[in-house]
């Protein structure tokens, strides 16, 4: 299948990066490292900032005592480490927080939507497309990926952008699901279609 071209104006585009965050991006990664990972989004964020464009640094956290995390009984639920995260956990890795991010967002769940101002934030500021990656690719970034999608807004999924924490998982939500929602796009070619 032929990928249709791609223009982006970065008047309307936000980037939205899903949980580059210090407890997340020392996990063990694949296909794309988290130096990769970093990498595309410095390079993405550097290209919004010198077209003033919106960035949207996304970072999950909870309070203390987790009372504000879910907690319902499921198969196969997250680790949590003893004693709970370390005080750096939800921090944003250097690389991230060195961007010019307008909007910060703190979510509490996979999706960077669901009880958060992320939506309100966009509209405001006439946004109508969003970049979007970061990690992990099948569990933050689909999430955030299926509640834009619900919302309206235009998707584009930088696939060397985002990775995940298992084999298999980053490849199946890649062709199988993101597709669905919106194109994927290499971090060369969506920096080609903001322009020079």
């Amino acid at each position: 299948m032929t990928e249709a071209s791609l223009t982006l104006d970065p008047r309307t585009t936000a980037l939205v990066l899903i949980d580059l965050q210090k407890g997340i991006v020392g996990r063990e990664l694949t296909p794309y490292s988290a130096a990769k990972v970093l990498e595309s989004a410095v390079r993405l964020g550097q290209r919004f900032n010198d077209l003033g464009g919106l960035i949207v640094p996304v970072h999950v956290a909870f309070s203390p005592d987790g009372a504000d995390r879910l907690q319902q009984p499921v198969d196969a639920a997250m680790p949590v480490p003893a004693g709970g995260f370390p005080p750096e956990w939800a921090e944003l890795v250097p690389e991230i927080a060195s961007l010019n991010g307008a909007v910060v967002i703190t979510k509490r769940q996979w999706s960077a939507f669901h009880g958060t101002e992320l939506d309100l934030q966009l509209r405001r500021r006439r946004i109508s497309t969003i970049v979007l990656g970061g990690i992990a690719t099948n569990f933050g970034v689909e999430s955030t990926a299926r509640d834009a999608w619900q919302h309206g807004y235009e998707l584009v999924i930088a696939e060397d952008m985002c990775s995940s924490m298992g084999a298999g998982l980053h490849e199946f939500a890649i062709q199988k699901i993101l597709p669905r929602l919106g194109r994927i796009r290499s971090t060369g070619d969506i920096l080609s279609a903001l322009g020079t």
